[in-house]
């Protein structure tokens, strides 16, 4: 599997190009904008886009889908019903699916919204903005915060500690490093021992 991390000043969100090794079918995650760039990129590689996964339905992460659907008609894949008009394919906590030859597990993680799904796909996990490094996603109050954190501790921080994080926002990081240095979980020092 190779991941494309594609980055648009639009927004200032990242948009992931994720297939196989050899060209064929391919996944993008949270198709912000879509431009130029991106769409070399899919060339170059000679993929074709065959299924979208979004984390959640902010605007930031979901205002290229129109020109994904021009070009390409892929599968939509949400926790939502729709987006921009276009249906999507339901997602739900932890029912594995198959897109573009790969199998991805979604894990909802709500608290930056009640839509924020994480996608694991092989060693990756794509969290949107409900985990970047180094903190979790902006929410719109305490109770949201406090579930976030829960949510991100008991979700994702019980998996492998070798696992990538390829947030919305900002750089990669992994499940290792946001365990011992996330400023929002307040029990880091308990991972240190392990």
């Amino acid at each position: 599997m190779k991941i494309f991390p594609h980055f648009s000043v639009v927004g200032f969100c990242n948009t992931y190009l994720v297939g196989g090794p050899a060209g064929g079918p391919a996944i993008i995650i949270d198709p912000g904008y879509v431009d130029n760039d991106l769409i070399n990129l899919i060339q170059k590689q000679e993929y074709v886009i065959t299924d979208v996964l979004f984390t959640h339905s902010h605007d930031a992460h979901v205002k290229g889908v129109g020109t994904l659907m021009k070009v390409y008609r892929p599968r939509l894949h949400g926790a939502f019903s729709r987006i921009r008009s276009f249906p999507l394919l339901p997602v739900s906590h932890n029912e594995i699916f198959s897109c573009a030859g790969l199998s991805v597990m979604p894990i909802h993680v709500p608290g930056h919204s009640i839509d924020s799904m994480v996608y694991r796909i092989g060693d990756a996990l794509f969290t949107g903005d409900a985990l970047a490094s180094g903190h979790v996603g902006s929410t719109s109050g305490y109770r949201e915060h406090a579930l976030l954190v829960n949510m991100v501790t008991s979700r994702l921080l019980s998996m492998d500690d070798r696992l990538l994080v390829f947030p919305g926002h900002g750089a990669p990081s992994s499940i290792l490093i946001e365990k011992l240095f996330n400023r929002d979980i307040e029990d880091r020092a308990s991972y240190l021992g392990k």
